[in-house]
């Protein structure tokens, strides 16, 4: 039946899926790409990768070629060469008339015993081209050591294939928590080898400031420093006085630099997002005069905002906008990119109301709300940054009092805000918490780091980002997923919570809508873990676990408990009376009934009769809380 409704959806799309093709040709292997190509033509044979296979283009190509060399000299010993003639090897060729339905980012990667032919329009198809191929290749090809005796092979297709979307990211909060400038580059290797094309580079909050503006360097000489703390977000306790602020980091210019230059070899643009006017409580702390209050601060340790502590920039004082003048200045002159995010998000605006300038300043400018002057600022900021060269973006919340004239929408809250925003015919990223928040849960919190609310894979492989309600999809630019990392204290942990739920977007944000298919996705996505496995990159197995979920009818009912899943194929084994389960304990079928005088729950699941997912153990009275909470 799956079989029927894939060939169902090729038929319509008037394409092949990698596992359409397969079934048809009776031809092995499958074809476990992600995201789904467009169209996969299938033939026969293989193409062999030697040391003497030469990589053939044009001189001003040598740059894709010599980075595809790179990639496979660690697994493979080859020192692959560079020719501008041979009838043989890997072929990068750039179209000499502009095929349309490839557009700026599409491929055609055709593949012959004897030969492989990359073509596209532009670089950046050739480098999406190369991505391909390097996952039709042994996983082994993504390891850093030597893989002796390994044989490269690649079957025979031809792939046809071009993006849904022209903004495809991710974006890495590096605020809450710095990571050097070697994991930076690392996550935008992973994400583009997924042939996303964004990085949202999250470089300011009220946790830190982390990068280097020479005119003001209070900012991070102060600014990008706290005190140490570890434990749950929002309950450390506040620096105290004297204390040594010894936690942080910064990027240096000529650390932004390079990363910028990059990425740009992996055609990445990163998008630099400065927030303000709230979230800036690190840039108080270097320049206190700029709030309403007037300090003194300190820099955020993850500790609760007691009583709304002032964390916002005030915008009746007109030094504010001189700093920022200063901060964008310098900040478009380091990224080439288009845009520049100017945050404008969750912005308490308490203290506005009772500040002097602030009032004066409604006053003089007719406004008659603080959203109102939440949109002076922000249009402030937008001149601002126009005057630089530049476009800005913006999260949902400067639509409230009034969007800038030339704004892009970036929608976190729903869908509204993008909705709104592309009814006044202004562009719009669609990133909504529900779909693409991966700093949450993404299985049961009982067997999970500790974070809050929930977003699973399923959820995320769900997501579409045009609206029925859109008249003009061309607004939508695209979309992404962000990984805010309040509780991601090191760069594992952010690999554990982008890693498998990136893959579902990817797809999502590249592959036609028409031709997702869950358990496709899930077979190939297991495809690439194990290639992560070798490349040492970690993920998290959640989807492999089971969910609960107590319920209770009324207060005056037991508490029972139902168990859910995202994969099908899974069995889930349960005790009460507190050993460890396993495939010879009672199975799961229906909703439990709790035995009395239990107090522990445990549960694995199990696929083939072999273990798969975690233990996962939790208190009868962690479960009622839950219901509590409701």
């Amino acid at each position: 039946m799956k079989k029927i409704l894939l060939l169902a959806t090729a038929c319509l799309l008037q394409t092949f899926s990698p596992y359409t093709a397969m079934a048809q040709t009776g031809q092995a292997p499958q074809l476990d790409l992600v995201p789904l190509p467009v169209k996969v033509e299938n033939h026969t044979g293989v193409f062999t990768l030697t040391a003497n296979t030469p990589l053939v283009s044009a001189p001003s190509l040598t740059g894709i070629t010599e980075l595809f060399a790179t990639m496979l000299r660690a697994p493979s010993g080859f020192q692959l060469l560079h020719a501008t003639h041979n009838s043989k090897g890997i072929h990068f060729d750039l179209s000499p008339t502009y095929n349309k339905t490839l557009g700026e980012e599409g491929y055609i990667l055709d593949i012959t015993p004897t030969r492989i032919d990359i073509s596209a329009n532009r670089p950046a198809g050739l480098f999406y081209a190369m991505q391909s191929l390097l996952q039709l290749l042994p996983k082994e090809v993504e390891g850093h050591e030597l893989a002796a005796h390994q044989r490269w092979t690649i079957p025979c297709v031809k792939i046809t294939d071009y993006p849904r979307f022209g903004w495809r990211g991710l974006m890495l909060d590096v605020s809450r928590h710095y990571f050097p400038k070697e994991a930076v580059k690392k996550y935008i290797d992973q994400l583009a080898r997924y042939k996303m094309n964004v990085f949202h580079w999250h470089l300011t909050d009220d946790q830190g400031w982390r990068i280097e503006i020479k005119s003001l360097p209070e900012l991070t000489t102060i600014g990008a420093w706290r005190a140490p703390r570890m434990g749950a977000w929002w309950t450390r306790e506040p620096r105290a006085k004297g204390e040594q602020v010894t936690y942080g980091g910064y990027y240096t210019q000529e650390e932004v630099k390079e990363i910028v230059q990059y990425a740009k070899t992996r055609f990445v643009t990163i998008l630099p997002e400065i927030d303000v006017p709230g979230h800036s409580l690190a840039a108080l702390a270097a320049y206190p005069q700029l709030s309403c209050t007037g300090g003194p601060f300190d820099v955020n340790v993850g500790n609760v905002f007691y009583a709304r502590e002032d964390n916002a920039l005030c915008p009746g004082n007109e030094q504010s906008f001189e700093l920022m003048d200063k901060v964008i200045t310098e900040i478009a002159g380091l990224f080439p990119g288009p845009y520049i995010h100017i945050g404008g998000d969750e912005c308490y605006k308490g203290f506005w109301k009772k500040c002097e300038k602030c009032r004066k300043r409604m006053a003089d400018e007719k406004l008659q709300s603080a959203e109102e002057l939440q949109s002076y600022f922000i249009r402030r900021m937008e001149k601002i940054i126009i005057s630089k060269g530049k476009k800005m973006i913006g999260w949902d919340e400067i639509l409230e009092g009034g969007l800038a004239p030339e704004a892009t929408v970036m929608s976190w809250r729903g869908m509204q805000g993008g909705l709104n925003a592309a009814k006044m015919k202004h562009p719009v990223i669609m990133t909504p918490d529900s779909h693409c928040y991966l700093d949450l849960y993404q299985g049961d919190p009982a067997g999970e780091p500790l974070t809050y609310s929930m977003l699973t894979l399923t959820s995320c492989y769900k997501f579409e980002p045009v609206p029925n309600e859109i008249t003009d999809p061309s607004l939508i630019l695209g979309g992404q997923g962000n990984l805010w990392t309040e509780s991601v204290p090191n760069y594992r942990h952010a690999e554990y919570m982008t890693w498998p739920r990136a893959f579902a977007l990817c797809e999502v944000f590249w592959s036609p809508k028409s031709a997702r298919n869950w358990d496709s996705f899930i077979s190939r996505m297991e495809t690439q873990l194990a290639r992560f496995d070798v490349a040492h990159v970690n993920y998290a197995r959640s989807v492999y676990d089971a969910a609960i979920k107590p319920v209770k009818k009324d207060s005056s009912q037991p508490m029972r408990i139902v168990l859910t899943r995202e994969l099908d194929k899974l069995d889930i084994y349960y005790t009460f009376d507190g050993t460890f389960p396993d495939n010879f304990s009672p199975k799961y079928t229906d909703t439990l009934n709790i035995p009395k005088g239990a107090d522990t729950f445990r549960m694995i699941t199990y696929r083939n009769n072999k273990p798969i997912g975690k233990m996962i153990t939790t208190s009868i009275k962690e479960l009622e809380k839950r219901i509590e909470k409701k």
